[in-house]
């Protein structure tokens, strides 16, 4: 395919997922309420008659637009991931096409299954950091502050889950094979727990472990999967 034709069908490409983006925030933006007040019941757990508030005229009106265009993204994702497969699908080899399509159910599924853990761990971690004050600090958090201080939350867990899949291809290249990372368990349990307490907000221990349990024994899944599947 000649290169112009390369980049209208990129161009044709990112304009639909620029409208699917369009349309999910719309959507969400209908639901605004509901979504915020997903978003926001580990603080209100953490502080039952508190409430997120806003420091300037506008403040309302941006937190409406952060959560519809975050929301908008996550509705839009079907449609980017159809989209990039088709642009990206062509270049590849019918071998590669058979290995792409398990692998990313297998990465959505991760990253859905690492928010998930992720929300949970924030009642837990909004309700230590908040105790971690005293009885003399009265918390007043931003709507703005309290929403990115949980999107990044919520993206570290989901990106921490994805790692097997980092260390499948990596196998997949011959970069590393099951016996290695068997060998290197014992320190993969050490950059597991710093990788953990970098991102969990308190330290404390359960946090710590809903992070960390589970990312060693994705670590674990991914040795079995390298040794069964690549024969590596």
């Amino acid at each position: 395919m000649p290169f112009l034709e390369h980049l209208r069908e990129l161009r044709a490409r990112l304009v639909k997922s620029a409208a699917a983006v369009a349309v999910g925030t719309v959507v969400s933006f209908v639901f605004f309420e509901d979504i915020l007040a997903f978003l926001a019941a580990p603080y209100h757990a953490a502080v039952p008659e508190g409430s997120l508030v806003f420091f300037t005229p506008t403040g309302g009106f941006s937190v409406a637009m952060s959560v519809s265009l975050w929301g908008g993204l996550v509705l839009a994702s079907p449609v980017i991931l159809y989209q990039t497969w088709r642009f990206v699908s062509p270049a590849l080899t019918e071998k590669e096409r058979r290995w792409a399509v398990p692998l990313t159910g297998v990465f959505v599924s991760l990253f859905l299954v690492g928010i998930v853990a992720g929300y949970y761990a924030l009642y837990r971690g909004i309700g230590f950091l908040i105790e971690f004050a005293g009885a003399q600090l009265t918390p007043v958090i931003g709507a703005n502050d309290y929403l990115r201080f949980t999107m990044r939350f919520l993206l570290a867990f989901g990106l921490a889950f994805e790692f097997p899949v980092f260390l499948f291809a990596a196998a997949a290249f011959g970069i590393v094979t099951s016996r290695q990372l068997a060998e290197f368990r014992r320190w993969a349990i050490v950059v597991i727990l710093v990788i953990a307490a970098a991102i969990t907000p308190t330290g404390d221990p359960l946090t710590l472990s809903l992070l960390s349990i589970p990312m060693y024994l994705l670590y674990e899944a991914a040795i079995v999967a390298i040794r069964l599947v690549l024969r590596r």
